[in-house]
């Protein structure tokens, strides 16, 4: 019997099978020869006592072989020898298990195993067989079953690849050198515990010189402290991973990280202009909104918020500004109405801050701004004024029509002051008892007037500037007259001093009073004879 060299020193024992497999790399240009070792054999227990004979076990080899083999013949796996083939055909060798008979083929006369399929570590890295030896004519089994492993052995034919790629990423503007930003990881399909085939190394394609990454970690860091985002608010980082540690020949993967730089507040606000020019018309409604102004931030979201103020009082008595959030405007209102005849300019001087500071930044400061607003007062052509906003008349009963019972004036509070016409305004369906001089204001009686049939005239005057007789009722300016019907009296008493007698017989002082406070009426005591 024949038995390789290497096995000579055991072969004198029993008679035993021997697995042999030399497989030659060609991953790093070296030759890797497999020793047999012992005691790695799983016994069947139908073959435990064949032909009772002492236990024995298989001496072999792990078999490698190499994965995506595209030569012409059919790779070459190892061998499977007993010691009791003679080499006259009368052992027959049997393989069983995964692949067997399609993936690994045996020469039953020689035990030379190959493999007839190109293999695919990622897909199967091993392979469980079972060996036996049984004689030809007898059919029996010569040795006991025995379970080996074929292992596939890896070749680097697989790139790194970031399987969630392209990533995005945010870091606030201005950052400090070496702040870490995003962190890669590829996966290499390839045997990471041998060789260099998935040991993976870093670097970047695209992104310098802004950023920077780790070569072992993937750990993206920035390489410039200076990055404003209102420069340049977003970098296209093109990541490589390559295998073989980096090596050429080595494979390689890219991805893209999307990095983006927040925002934060390093920009103040600023009006556009240092100086504005509003237009108010002097009926502008108090409380209503008259104008509008702006400051801009290159700031974005609560950094660019601020709140506009009135910094000198004298215009802050008058206007007041709030902020319009949404819009970052402030509204310009008035407190106090507008008189052009009074003043026809008003100088506000506003100011614009951030409501939100960061100390970091706060010698990139101050963060407010101002400007000054002149605000033009428009002259309106407003309705004439009464000098009173009500009279209080009297004229005696029996008084011939036309008598004057008294005067209204109004005046035009216009910078023109223009001349001024009267009116009674009158229902059609009442009785007119009174008439106003158009020019004059003077007021006469149209009829004799019975104070026992009427104590008491309420008229209502209207006023306008001559040549707006269709004007509105914005130009046009009302007041209340009420006369007051006196009886006939002495022609004796003057009635300007005694409008009304009234008379105490009594020989004791007495004073009268208003039980009410009454500015219009007093009285005074007369003795009568």
């Amino acid at each position: 019997m024949r038995v390789p060299a290497t096995l000579a020193a055991v072969s004198c024992l029993c008679p035993l099978v021997v697995f042999l497999c030399v497989v030659s790399q060609s991953c790093y240009g070296t030759r890797v020869n497999l020793s047999p070792h012992r005691n790695q054999t799983k016994l069947l227990e139908t073959d435990k006592d064949s032909h009772h004979r002492p236990k024995r076990g298989w001496i072999w080899n792990q078999f490698f072989v190499l994965e995506e083999h595209i030569g012409p013949e059919p790779q070459y796996v190892g061998k499977l020898h007993s010691n009791s083939d003679k080499g006259d055909g009368s052992v027959r060798y049997i393989l069983s298990g995964e692949g067997a008979g399609s993936v690994f083929i045996i020469d039953e006369t020689t035990g030379d195993i190959h493999a007839g399929k190109s293999l695919d570590r990622e897909r199967k890295s091993q392979y469980v067989l079972h060996a036996r030896a049984i004689d030809r004519r007898t059919n029996r089994s010569l040795e006991a079953e025995s379970e080996f492993i074929i292992k596939v052995q890896d070749v680097n034919d697989n790139a790194p690849t970031f399987p969630d790629g392209p990533f995005s990423a945010t870091v606030p503007e201005l950052s400090d050198i070496g702040t870490s930003v995003f962190q890669v990881a590829a996966s290499d399909a390839d045997d990471p515990t041998y060789g260099n085939s998935a040991k993976i190394v870093y670097s970047i394609l695209e992104g310098q010189p802004y950023f920077s990454i780790d070569p072992k970690t993937g750990i993206i860091r920035t390489a410039m402290s200076n990055m404003d985002r209102e420069t340049r608010d977003h970098y296209a980082v093109v990541i490589q991973a390559k295998d073989m540690a980096g090596s050429v020949g080595g494979l390689s993967g890219s991805t893209t990280v999307n990095i983006t730089l927040t925002d934060v507040n390093d920009n103040p606000p600023k009006f556009p202009q240092k100086s504005y020019q509003l237009y108010v018309p002097e009926l502008a409604p108090v409380g209503k909104a008259v104008g509008r102004i702006r400051a801009n931030d290159e700031d974005e979201g609560q950094n660019a918020e601020m709140t506009y103020s009135i910094t000198n009082a004298d215009a802050a008595a008058i206007f007041t500004i709030t902020t319009d959030a949404e819009h970052r405007e402030g509204i310009i209102s008035l407190k106090q109405r507008l008189n052009y005849e009074k003043r026809k300019v008003h100088t506000l001087n506003i100011e614009g801050s951030n409501t939100h500071l960061d100390s970091r930044f706060s010698h990139l400061g101050p963060f407010k701004d101002s400007t000054s607003l002149r605000v033009i007062v428009g002259d309106v052509d407003e309705p004439p004024v009464f000098s009173m906003d009500y009279y209080i008349m009297d004229v005696y009963e029996n008084s011939p029509a036309g008598t004057q019972v008294g005067t209204v004036t109004a005046v035009d509070p216009d910078s023109t002051n223009s001349a001024v016409r009267y009116f009674i305004e009158n229902e059609e369906d009442r009785p007119l008892y009174f008439t106003i001089g158009v020019n004059s204001g003077i007021i006469r009686t149209t009829k004799v007037l019975d104070r026992e049939e009427t104590a008491w005239h309420n008229i209502t005057v209207m006023a306008a500037e001559v040549g707006k007789f269709t004007a509105t009722t914005d130009q046009i300016r009302l007041s209340a007259v009420c006369f007051s019907v006196y009886p006939f009296i002495h022609p004796f008493i003057p009635p300007a001093i005694y409008p009304s007698i009234i008379k105490v017989e009594t020989s004791e002082l007495f004073q009268f009073s208003f039980k009410t406070n009454n500015e219009y009426f007093s009285f005074i005591a007369v003795q009568l004879k």
